[in-house]
């Protein structure tokens, strides 16, 4: 990798250098147009059959990537209630990305070809053109105005808590490079925590406060358990640096950054074992799994252990560049049934009996 670092560096001084050649020799006065010329009648018909030729491919290489990879199957496996209203959104900027961009690539590169620089020709100069730009003004108006308010309605959709659907209430908190979860217990109500009050020795690593009411029946958690069908109201908070506590198959996302509180909620609509049970994911883990097993054999040749099955999981993931281990920065989500979901709770510690006795 530094050795094509290296010759591409060399390459681009190259071609600064080459440059820069060009730009000097076009300041020299005292010599003849013909010599001033930058290019000549045919170097502008082999860069206008260029542009032609460039304009085929990106159309050909854009249609093979439909036919390979056209399905967006992230646009179809969402998990929340309000998926579908972000998964819409996303179908529609693509598609208007896609014509604006098909459109436009066209007439640059057509426009190119067709008014090539020949000699005697002169190009027909307009001082401005008040309809013209009133098109092409208007319109983008006009189409980034509607996407911006689908997105503003579709967004404050989701931001807006339904205080009458009595959310649970679940703490993410993140740190370098870990996640860990607490449940706000009976009274879902989370006690009061503060970074300043992280107590090792007590165990009290989430700097939850001992004394409120509320922490006493807190539960701290490294695995995310979820009952299908249940508001979540997440609150967010960072230990040491801007994180981003990322959900994509429940289309979430919300920055986690120090010294305070931020906030996402929704509805999870299917279960961990409905999730596996469809045809994308199925797919998906075959997939997986018959590059693990190449690359098993090839281990075990070596005489080290293969590597495990993949099996899908839900994962909350970081999605800011917080660290070294970045990467790793994950944690398991599981969403079952709320009689499945009361009896993994009620196998966990509470705060107050996790708290280490002085």
């Amino acid at each position: 990798m530094t050795t094509l670092l290296s010759i591409l560096v060399l390459v681009f001084i190259f071609i600064a250098i080459w440059q820069m050649v060009k730009i000097f020799d076009l300041t020299q006065t005292g010599k003849t147009t013909e010599n001033n010329q930058v290019a000549n009648d045919n170097d502008n018909r082999i860069n206008g059959y260029l542009m032609i030729g460039f304009l085929i491919f990106i159309y050909a290489i854009t249609i093979i990537c439909f036919v390979k990879w056209g399905d967006l199957p992230l646009m179809s496996n969402s998990a929340s209630e309000h998926g579908p209203g972000i998964d819409n959104l996303m179908i529609i900027s693509m598609i208007v990305i896609f014509f604006v961009q098909t459109i436009t690539q066209f007439l640059l590169h057509y426009f190119a070809f067709k008014y090539r620089g020949e000699k005697g020709r002169k190009a027909l100069f307009f001082a401005d053109n008040n309809k013209l730009e009133a098109i092409w003004t208007i319109i983008p108006v006009i189409v980034l105005a509607g996407l911006i308010i689908q997105g503003l309605f579709t967004w404050t959709s989701i931001m807006n808590i339904d205080e009458d659907a009595d959310p649970m209430v679940v703490e993410l908190y993140a740190q370098q490079f870990n996640w860990k979860a607490r449940y706000s217990g009976i009274d879902n109500a989370l006690g009061k925590a503060n970074v300043r009050l992280i107590d090792i020795n007590r165990a009290n690593e989430l700097g939850v406060d001992e004394a409120d009411p509320n922490a006493q029946d807190d539960i701290i958690v490294k695995e995310l358990h979820l009952p299908v069908g249940k508001p979540v109201l997440f609150k967010m908070r960072s230990q040491d640096v801007l994180h981003s506590a990322y959900m994509p198959h429940f289309r979430a996302q919300m920055n986690c950054v120090p010294g305070m509180i931020t906030q996402f909620s929704f509805t999870p609509t299917k279960t961990t074992a409905e999730m596996r049970e469809t045809a994308e994911i199925q797919d998906k883990v075959a997939n997986i799994n018959n590059i693990r097993k190449e690359k098993s054999q090839e281990l075990m040749a070596k005489g080290e252990e293969a590597l495990e099955p993949y099996e899908f999981d839900y994962l909350l993931l970081c999605n800011k560049i917080c660290g070294t281990s970045h990467y790793n920065m994950q944690m398991k989500i599981v969403v079952e049934t709320q009689e499945e979901y009361d009896a993994w709770i009620k196998e966990q510690k509470l705060f107050v009996d996790s708290l280490v006795k002085n």
